[in-house]
């Protein structure tokens, strides 16, 4: 597979890496866990198949001491014994924010308020924006037919 644009040479798409970057800046200085954020960027990528964010998202998470086992069984989380309460909470948030077409009515009260149960409103606010970047970043991919498998943690910044 190859890349339709080269998204890293094109200036256009450098502007707006850059917003949407500063984005994901503010969100992963949030108090909301790294291991939570990586487990959301994962689950939404393999929900919008984007294989670049999904092996991303592995990669850096394995990097960061995420164990294989987990990292296994984010796409069957509701069935693993593996994750907290609070990450299947954000999880299920993750994965009504990221189907939102599919879902009439969007997220669903009993979801948010599970997620408020084991989130502040910093933390809830962080976990709405990773899911809307994340959506954004698989999107970008996606339509681009950005081939996956070469990412190494750390070569972004």
């Amino acid at each position: 597979m190859e890349a339709r644009l080269n998204l890293f040479a094109n200036p256009f798409f450098g502007k707006v890496l850059k917003h949407i970057n500063a984005a994901g800046k503010a969100v992963s200085d949030s108090s909301l866990p790294a291991a939570t954020q990586e487990l959301v960027k994962i689950r939404a990528s393999q929900i919008n198949g984007c294989g670049f964010c999904t092996d991303m998202h592995t990669k850096d998470a394995a990097h960061a001491g995420e164990t294989a086992q987990r990292l296994h069984l984010v796409a069957v989380w509701r069935e693993a014994t593996v994750f907290t309460e609070a990450e299947r909470a954000a999880l299920e948030l993750t994965e009504q924010g990221t189907r939102i077409a599919d879902a009439a009515g969007g997220v669903s009260d009993e979801v948010w308020q599970n997620a408020a149960k084991h989130y502040d409103e910093e933390q809830l606010a962080a976990l709405v924006s990773l899911i809307a970047i994340i959506n954004a970043y698989n999107r970008v991919n996606v339509i681009n037919q950005q081939p996956a498998g070469d990412y190494q943690p750390g070569m972004f910044g």
